[in-house]
């Protein structure tokens, strides 16, 4: 299907679509991204149609903030031309901008894989969206959890409680059912209650300016947003 092959372009401009390529695309983008979680191009399609309302929201709470605006105002880009990754692994150990390369170290991955936004035409919800996803690193980082299924639903979880995304809560719901049996016992009695408590009573994180804290020391910002992590035991089951 044409509109559903157009989005492995590379093109970061706005798509217009009418209400049918519209109804189409978030049907088609939805199944693909439960039955292949490895189209990316389809998360991001799914989530960019399922977000309008929601994104006014974050948008007025973000302007309601005064760092959340001051982030909408200067309007910080996250990639590796940006930011200093060779700098930043000169810092102190536990400093945030560390932990944060070693994050992308141990992980295998970059902060340049985030799909730029294509269906939001309101320019300011548009960088919203892409706000969300370029600290989805910075997310799994300050939580101290890592990049396997195990970790990403957890941080799926967290993100739809504070952000109220459909995709987010797709993501978690769905991402939850591929655990296997043991990765499943254990999200439902320490990851699901802790990620839960850490959604509803931590500072949201759409409106924490990260590139400003990399010299901070990482667990003085996490009790500053008001954040717990998970002991390094039940944090350490791999895939």
């Amino acid at each position: 299907m044409r509109i559903l092959t157009a989005l492995r372009k590379d093109t970061s401009s706005f798509i217009k679509t009418n209400l049918a390529q519209r109804t189409v695309l978030t049907v088609g983008s939805g199944l693909l991204s439960i039955f292949d979680p490895h189209r990316d191009d389809m998360i991001s399609a799914f989530g960019e149609l399922t977000s309008f309302g929601v994104l006014s929201d974050l948008q007025r709470k973000m302007l309601n903030d005064p760092e959340g605006a001051l982030i909408l105002k200067e309007k910080p880009v996250i990639n590796s031309k940006v930011l200093d990754l060779n700098k930043l692994a000169t810092f102190p150990e536990k400093t945030f901008g560390k932990e944060y390369v070693e994050f992308l170290r141990i992980n295998n991955i970059t902060p340049d894989t985030r799909k730029p936004v294509r269906f939001i035409e309101d320019e300011e919800q548009a960088y919203v969206m892409q706000r969300y996803r370029e600290i989805h690193d910075f997310t799994h980082c300050i939580l101290g959890l890592k990049t396997n299924m195990l970790g990403e639903v957890t941080v799926k979880i967290f993100e739809a409680i504070q952000l109220d995304l459909p995709m987010c809560w797709l993501a978690g719901i769905f991402g939850m059912l591929r655990l296997g049996p043991k990765h499943t016992q254990v999200y439902l009695d320490q990851n699901l209650p802790w990620i839960i408590q850490n959604a509803k009573h931590s500072k949201p994180l759409i409106n924490v300016y990260f590139e400003k804290y990399f010299e901070k020391n990482i667990d003085e910002l996490r009790a500053e947003l008001n954040l717990t992590i998970l002991s390094p035991k039940i944090n350490e089951f791999k895939d």
